[in-house]
């Protein structure tokens, strides 16, 4: 099985993103769920929401707590709590950010990981906000 848990805000679509994942390996014939976890439901309140993707039927609902892949979409939740629990050296991270793990403050955490390969910052949010070229 594999495990993906999403960290951010409400409005940032992190609900969103865990269906979408769920749907995509639904009609690869895979089997899917995913569900969210929130306090208030407020815009900006930190939100997780998790994703679980199997060849064969899935039959926990319990939260993801030894993810596979790790996405943050919002950085400013990276020192606020612990949000690398259960992620493993062997693990998937990608973070929504336009500065690197050293200006991050992760440089001592993420040494352990496959640099390039397994951890990556990406500024997603500067990307969409780009107009397109025609």
């Amino acid at each position: 099985m594999f495990q993906v848990r999403l960290h951010g805000r409400g409005g940032q679509g992190v609900v969103t993103t865990a269906e979408l994942l769920a749907v995509a390996a639904f009609s690869e014939g895979r089997h899917a769920q995913a569900f969210p976890s929130f306090g208030s439901q407020r815009m900006g309140a930190p939100v997780i929401s998790f994703c679980r993707i199997d060849d064969q039927l899935i039959r926990t609902h319990e939260p993801v707590t030894e993810p596979d892949a790790l996405i943050i979409q919002d950085p400013t939740l990276l020192h606020q709590s612990d949000l690398f629990a259960g992620l493993g050296a062997d693990g998937y991270m990608l973070i929504n950010s336009t500065h690197g793990f050293g200006e991050l403050g992760l440089d001592e955490f993420v040494k352990d990981f496959r640099r390039g390969l397994c951890v990556a910052e990406c500024p997603c949010g500067s990307i969409q906000m780009q107009p397109e070229e025609t």
